[in-house]
């Protein structure tokens, strides 16, 4: 078949290495442009390396990437994370449409944060979903679906790009033969069973000690690698990235207050939540460098009775 991948970044570069290797005709890839002074997007970057057409327009919504996309005349787009907002008389251009990937089981979890966000509330399975791209938000008929588990004990990092990230570019090709077959259903959205978060950053990433052990846990997993959970110490802010969870079994268990370093070990040091505590392995300081959990609290004196988040 002959495509347009719209897209970015690694996954983009990831989805048009898939198609060219089996031997699809990739007619030109769109790429948001860079910042100033950043390094060459990953998909821009091997889309130039094989001599590919790339266009890079500031919006979709323009006649420019509009008559850019026309004059390929392929038969399918193919969008591939995409940030930019491509209006319906764009994503309608190709031959049979354009199909988008998301990393969650559509409709729930739509919005630009959605594998962060099922592990921060604890769910114990997601998913990706390539659908048809509409006016909406992620809300487009869907035309496959593909389920993972989330381990209680897995980061956004590791379901990403252990899981996500290889099971979406296989099914970006599975969705793409469908269509070009016409053997694909495009099943309506559920509107009842909907649901839309918005980014985790900074904000959100921001650890409040008072909450349950199990809440904590998962907001540092949840934000490993990124954005990172963080914490302050002395007003100065500590990202938490590896961490493990013990949670209190009886009342006897409990050591400390909230938000108090109850142990430090060579490898790690011990911060109480409500009904446990969390044992941090990996964090970064202000120095930009991350380290074990020992290593942090030797540097800067952390032991017993130290309160952090303050």
């Amino acid at each position: 078949m002959k495509i347009a991948i719209i897209g970015q970044q690694d996954f983009g570069k990831a989805v048009l290495e898939a198609f060219v290797a089996r031997g699809d005709e990739v007619a030109g890839v769109f790429c948001a442009p860079e910042k100033p002074g950043a390094k060459a997007d990953p998909l821009r970057a091997a889309a130039e390396g094989k001599k590919l057409k790339v266009f890079q327009f500031r919006g979709l919504r323009g006649d420019d990437a509009h008559e850019a996309l026309k004059g390929l005349k392929v038969d399918m787009g193919i969008m591939a994370y995409v940030l930019q907002f491509a209006p319906d008389s764009f994503t309608r251009i190709p031959r049979l449409g354009t199909i988008q990937f998301h990393p969650s089981l559509l409709p729930g979890y739509r919005g630009p944060s959605s594998i962060n966000w099922p592990i921060i509330r604890g769910d114990t399975k997601t998913g990706l979903t390539i659908f048809r791209p509409n006016e909406g938000l992620d809300e487009g008929p869907v035309l496959l679906q593909k389920e993972c588990d989330i381990g209680p004990d897995e980061t956004i990092g590791e379901v990403y790009f252990n899981k996500l990230y290889p099971m979406g570019v296989k099914a970006m090709l599975e969705a793409a033969d469908l269509v070009f077959a016409g053997k694909h259903k495009e099943v309506v959205q559920d509107e009842s069973r909907a649901s839309y978060e918005g980014w985790c950053r900074e904000g959100e990433a921001r650890v409040h000690w008072a909450h349950h052990v199990d809440f904590v846990y998962n907001i540092i997993r949840g934000c490993n690698p990124a954005p990172g959970a963080w914490t302050t110490l002395n007003g100065r802010k500590v990202q938490i990235f590896d961490a493990r969870k013990h949670v209190s079994r009886r009342y006897a268990d409990v050591v400390g207050k909230i938000g108090e370093v109850s142990g430090v070990t060579d490898a790690s040091f011990k911060v109480t939540a409500q009904g446990g505590v969390i044992e941090v392995l990996r964090v970064r300081g202000e120095d930009g460098k991350k380290v074990s959990g020992g290593d942090f609290a030797r540097a800067n004196g952390l032991s017993n009775g130290v309160i952090l988040g303050t």
